[in-house]
């Protein structure tokens, strides 16, 4: 039994000293694609981030949003039409793409996505 307690103690280390890889910086700026459902029916977006602004293309319309950075891993956006916010941040990052969680500034009921940087 003491061997197993060693054993489960030296995997809980190794796990839970893991951290992913997040080079928030390199997705801060640029264009990106990403996916989404609407129906059941999945589609893909594209938008464009600068130090400024957020603007999304999506089902022929054209949405655009302050961004304004918490920290290199956390903005929130701001609709310019609506006034809704949106809270923001990026769990970890590959070479080309980002998974990030989302909610209404607010809500405790977060969703995630991956974006992939195409520039």
């Amino acid at each position: 039994m003491k061997k197993y307690s060693y054993l489960v103690f030296i995997l809980w280390g190794c796990v839970s000293c893991y951290q992913p890889e997040r080079n928030c910086k390199d997705y801060k700026t640029g264009q990106f694609l990403f996916n989404y459902v609407v129906n059941g029916e999945e589609k893909t977006g594209k938008f464009s981030r600068d130090d400024t602004y957020s603007i999304e293309y999506h089902d022929n319309k054209v949405d655009s949003a302050l961004v304004k950075w918490v920290n290199d891993c956390e903005f929130v956006l701001q609709d310019i039409k609506t006034k809704t916010s949106i809270h923001m941040k990026i769990m970890s990052t590959t070479a080309n793409s980002y998974t990030f969680e989302y909610s209404l500034v607010g809500e405790a009921k977060k969703k995630q996505g991956t974006a992939t940087k195409i520039e």
